[in-house]
C-alpha cells in the first residue's frame, strides 16, 4: 500500500480543528514515536524509514511497526508503507537492537485525530503538535493500493485541505525526524 499524504503548517490551528469538529469525532492520542537505521545509516540515505510508535490514547494504548520505502512523489512525500500492530513493542525495540539497528531519534507528538470519508476516499487529518517544533500541523492521509492512483488521492487531498482553510504556501514536506534533530543539533 501506498501512504498518500499532504502535511502544512497551519496559521488558524482553531478554525481548522472548527471545521474538523463538524466533519468527524476527533480524538486526542500522544505518539512516542522511534526511528531506527543501521549504524551506517542506510535507511537513511535510501529514504527509508524504520519506526516503532506507541499510541497513548483515552481509553487505551497500541504499538506498531512501521517501514516506509523511498518517496514516489517528492512534491508529497508520498512513500510506500507496511504496518504491523505489536502487542509486545519492548520485545520489538529489543529485536531490532538484536538485529544491529539502532536508535536514531525518539521524539512526541501530540495529535488530534478525525477519521472521514470525502470524495470516495477514507481520510485520516490529523492536527500535529511536536514540542521541538514551533507551530501546529495538518497532515491528511489516505491509502490507495498501486502508485498510478497516488496522482488523483494527492488532488483530493489537496481538495480537502483546501476546504479546511490551506493555502499552497502552507504544504511542506519537510520530515519531523529532520526538524527535531536539527533542533537538538542547535542546543
Amino acid at each position: 500500500m501506498i501512504e498518500a499524504e499532504l502535511k502544512a503548517r497551519v496559521h488558524n490551528p482553531e478554525y481548522v480543528m472548527g471545521q474538523l469538529d463538524r466533519t468527524a469525532e476527533g480524538r486526542g492520542e500522544v505518539y512516542q514515536d522511534t526511528y531506527y537505521d543501521d549504524p551506517s545509516g542506510s535507511l537513511d540515505a535510501q529514504d527509508q524509514e524504520l519506526r516503532v510508535r506507541t499510541i497513548h490514547g483515552p481509553s487505551s494504548t497500541r504499538s506498531v511497526l512501521t517501514y516506509k520505502g523511498s518517496r514516489l512523489d517528492p512534491e508529497s512525500g508520498s512513500k510506500p508503507e507496511h504496518e504491523t500492530r505489536v502487542d509486545d513493542p519492548e520485545a520489538v525495540h529489543a529485536m531490532l537492537r538484536g538485529l544491529g539497528y539502532v536508535p536514531v531519534i525518539a521524539f512526541q507528538k501530540r495529535c488530534r485525530n478525525y477519521e472521514f470519508s470525502s470524495r470516495g476516499r477514507s481520510l485520516l487529518a490529523t492536527l500535529v503538535q511536536v514540542p521541538e517544533i514551533e507551530g501546529t500541523f495538518l497532515e491528511v492521509e489516505t491509502m490507495v493500493p498501486e502508485e498510478q492512483e497516488l496522482p488523483s488521492a494527492l488532488d483530493d487531498i489537496r481538495a480537502v485541505m483546501g476546504e479546511l482553510g490551506i493555502h499552497t504556501n502552507d504544504f511542506t514536506t519537510e520530515l519531523y525526524t529532520d526538524a527535531v534533530a536539527g533542533r537538538h543539533a542547535a542546543r
